[in-house]
């Protein structure tokens, strides 16, 4: 990986602790908005352990997670645990840029490293913890449900709505619990995804090394995946609770994945038709925010495999006969 010279090592630390620091505690702190500034945890992380090198960029983790539990107070373990795993997206994902991979299993390696990463961690707290690691879980959506209800009452949401939701509370738990290995797998995928996405022109912009992954708004899913679409969706239909969980979250996880496929289908066309910036931002916002709108996104690249909506089979024909010609 090409690194570049400082004639100041020491600043570019203070500068890189600085700006992580702020990231991650914006994340902590920000209502509603602090989710979507948390999947930005990990981009300085990359960017200064690739400009920095790996040991600066691991005593930089180090650093800032130091400074995130000293800050949290009550909160730090499992806040300090959360920005480790985010931070740790960043340095992993930096690792597996300078393998040169695909753009498979760049994020494959990723988000299974710092899943076994997280899941290891979890393990030891729990056998440090006098409470089991299925009541650890348990606390802590209890506590984070409980803060999207406090939420929602300053939001100044119909105090109906509030009402059905606190009704709902046991069912919610009881349901995101076991679904919990999908939600972990696909949020890792969601984040690593992105900072891939955002990596790429802020490496290339600072001469620093980035995988040529080519036009990712031509990226399919490879084919063999919608066998694993076709069992999870067998195993729902199984009687036993054990396989009908498996299927549950198996379908879960190959809906972002198909998410992913939909959203460069999107893309490609948002290029092809030269939309404006400000338009993408919008219709972007649309897809996150409505759940119909995300559906058939994720529909779409389902089915990209049998409609091809970009015309990729054509296009990979035509430079077949070009490559003969």
């Amino acid at each position: 990986m090409s690194q570049i010279t400082h004639r100041e090592p020491q600043k570019e630390f203070v500068t890189a602790t600085a700006i992580t620091t702020l990231i991650a505690l914006a994340g902590l702190y920000l209502p509603v908005l602090g989710f979507l500034v948390s999947v930005f945890v990990p981009l300085p992380l990359l960017f200064y352990r690739a400009k920095l090198g790996r040991s600066q960029g691991a005593l930089l983790l180090i650093a800032v997670t130091l400074i995130v539990a000293s800050m949290m107070g009550q909160r730090s373990i499992t806040a300090t645990a959360f920005f480790f795993e985010l931070g740790l997206v960043g340095l992993i994902l930096s690792e597996v840029f300078a393998m040169n991979l695909s753009v498979e299993k760049t994020v494959a390696v990723t988000t299974a490293v710092v899943i076994a990463t997280g899941g290891l961690l979890l393990v030891l707290y729990g056998l440090l913890s006098t409470n089991s690691l299925w009541g650890l879980m348990s606390d802590y959506l209890q506590r984070n449900l409980e803060l999207a209800l406090a939420i929602y009452k300053e939001m100044e949401v119909s105090e109906e709505k509030i009402a059905i939701l606190a009704e709902s509370m046991e069912g919610i738990l009881y349901i995101m619990l076991r679904i919990m290995p999908a939600i972990v797998i696909v949020s890792t995928l969601f984040v690593v995804w992105s900072n891939l996405l955002l990596a790429r022109p802020l490496l290339r912009g600072r001469d620093l090394f980035c995988p040529d992954f080519g036009t990712l708004n031509e990226w399919k899913a490879p084919e063999p995946l919608v066998w694993l679409v076709i069992v999870s969706g067998v195993l729902v239909l199984m009687p036993n609770q054990g396989l009908k969980l498996l299927g549950i979250n198996g379908l879960i996880i190959m809906m972002m994945i198909y998410f992913f496929q939909g959203i460069a289908i999107v893309s490609f066309y948002f290029d092809k038709k030269q939309f404006p910036r400000l338009l993408r931002g919008v219709l972007y916002g649309l897809i996150a925010l409505q759940q119909l709108v995300l559906l058939l996104v994720i529909a779409a690249g389902f089915l990209d495999m049998w409609v091809d909506f970009r015309r990729m089979k054509n296009k990979g024909v035509e430079n077949q006969d070009e490559s003969h010609t």
